[in-house]
């Protein structure tokens, strides 16, 4: 009895020691701060000092049993691993069924076939508005009727209210998908396509752009090339500087297969407008007038309200695939969370802006995680930001608050499982050890989430090394979630 008393009471006290390591993140810092042999290994190789690493390993559960905490209480950049702060705020404030409704309007009576007015598209936020659902939703629109538009198409935007983006600010790389901005009214992810297509037969490779874009014209085709299929998108030798009519001046490696190049529009403010009258042509519709930007005039019913998929599967694309645009419309629509109904008229929601997401986001974590926790610099709701701050302790907190959430399944199920699917498609440290957020910058390297140890135990793992050699430190993060598994 005297034993099994000594034991309940070391329990209580390891649990207790728990409770104030990560209630406090002074006191996470001074947790156990040696480094696994393996992991200190992998940093010498790579040539990061340790001093770059921020780790905390900790069972799952609230007040659970923190095994390693090492500069826990630094505030480091998370890179998309911020993506993790956003989704679980959605999920939370939003649920998991939540979904965006794109407003169609119009002015004016239809007969014949012929709206004799405008047709208005206001949008709402909606992440996925990619090109197979602007067709079906351009199919409801003929749904009610219409073929020909007499007036304008008028693309509403108005629900975000955004500074003005370089999209080669962050990095120089404007045509790279991840450096697209949100919108109201986001056709695409404000990505163009490039499908190649080999025709060994024709010697040439089959070019098709998606969406269809009005004004723009792409090659129909391009040579075909021998060798093997390496930096194939130089070999095309393309050339952006006319973003209506860009030239391939290479050649496709054959043994390349058919190939995908997405790239941000060159024009983006133009990607929608172009995107809906290429789409509309494409059904067979017409427009007197022409596609601009522009509001819904007061007063006007919607005609339709276009459902968006629901906030959890929008949620498993930003973290299996850490979409950077997802994530700040996600961040954006936090901004005009109400808990009355929406009409798709702009009522019961409030224009977006990043101060706004921000403000929800602080008072969000202040209800759930409470003021002794510190908040996170969360910038932009991606992680592509110089700026966005956050420690290992509080988002080891943040997992372990999730964990024993309602939202847990979806959350889990949303990040990347290694060596199976997402970001982790082609991890070594295991297949299925581990769910876990990716994040990647040229000077980050961060992986946070939860990793399966034996007889189902699962632990909170955040590591996020910040330095110029960050990615050689990869292999020290793949031995540490090797390491977490492992533990008895």
């Amino acid at each position: 009895m005297a034993s099994a008393t000594l034991r309940a009471s070391v329990s209580r006290a390891w649990r207790l020691i728990a409770l104030l390591a990560l209630g406090a993140s002074a006191t996470v810092g001074r947790a156990n701060p040696a480094l696994p042999p393996p992991v200190q290994q992998a940093l010498a190789r790579a040539g990061v000092p340790a001093t770059a690493l921020a780790v905390v390993v900790a069972d799952a559960a609230p007040g659970g049993l923190v095994h390693l905490a090492h500069r826990a209480d630094v505030p480091v950049n998370p890179a998309s691993v911020m993506k993790l702060v956003t989704t679980t705020a959605a999920l939370d404030l939003l649920g998991p069924a939540y979904t965006w409704r794109t407003g169609v309007y119009t002015d004016g009576p239809v007969r014949d076939g012929v709206l004799a007015g405008s047709l208005y598209l206001r949008g709402d936020g909606d992440p996925k508005l990619v090109t197979e659902r602007l067709w079906l939703l351009l199919r409801r629109v003929q749904g009610l009727g219409i073929r020909h538009v007499a007036g304008d198409i008028v693309l509403d935007r108005s629900a975000f209210a955004l500074p003005a983006h370089d999209p080669g600010a962050f990095d120089g790389e404007p045509l790279r998908p991840y450096n697209a901005a949100p919108d109201a009214l986001l056709i695409h992810f404000r990505v163009q396509v490039l499908i190649f297509v080999p025709d060994e037969a024709a010697g040439v490779a089959r070019v098709a752009l998606e969406p269809p874009l009005a004004e723009v014209t792409v090659p129909e085709t391009v040579p075909l090339a021998d060798g093997p299929c390496h930096d194939w998108r130089a070999a095309l030798q393309a050339d952006w500087s006319d973003p209506r009519r860009p030239r391939l001046a290479g050649r496709y490696p054959t043994a390349c297969g058919e190939r995908t190049w997405p790239l941000a529009h060159p024009e983006p403010e133009r990607l929608a407008a172009r995107a809906v009258a290429g789409l509309w042509a494409q059904l067979g519709g017409s427009v007197g007038g022409r596609v601009r930007d522009g509001t819904v005039p007061p007063g006007l019913a919607p005609r339709l309200l276009f459902e968006s998929v629901p906030l959890a599967e929008v949620v498993r694309d930003v973290n299996k695939f850490s979409n950077n645009v997802m994530a700040q419309q996600l961040f954006l629509t936090l901004a005009r969370a109400n808990p009355g109904p929406y009409d798709g008229a702009g009522n019961g929601a409030a224009v977006a802006t990043f101060d706004a997401a921000r403000a929800a986001v602080r008072a969000w974590w202040a209800a759930r995680l409470g003021p002794d926790v510190a908040p996170p610099a969360i910038d932009n709701g991606a992680g592509l930001s110089r700026d966005a701050r956050i420690t290992a302790a509080a988002l080891a907190r943040l997992l372990q608050w999730a964990y024993a959430s309602p939202w847990m399944p979806e959350l889990m199920a949303s990040l990347p499982l290694a060596g199976v699917d997402g970001t982790l498609r082609r991890s070594p440290m295991g297949r299925g050890v581990a769910h876990l957020k990716t994040g990647s910058l040229a000077d980050v390297q961060a992986l946070a989430g939860y990793v399966h140890g034996p007889q189902g135990r699962r632990r909170v793992l955040v590591a996020i090394v910040n330095h110029p050699q960050a990615r050689a430190a990869r292999p020290a993060l793949d031995a540490l979630v090797q390491w977490a598994a492992a533990l008895p």
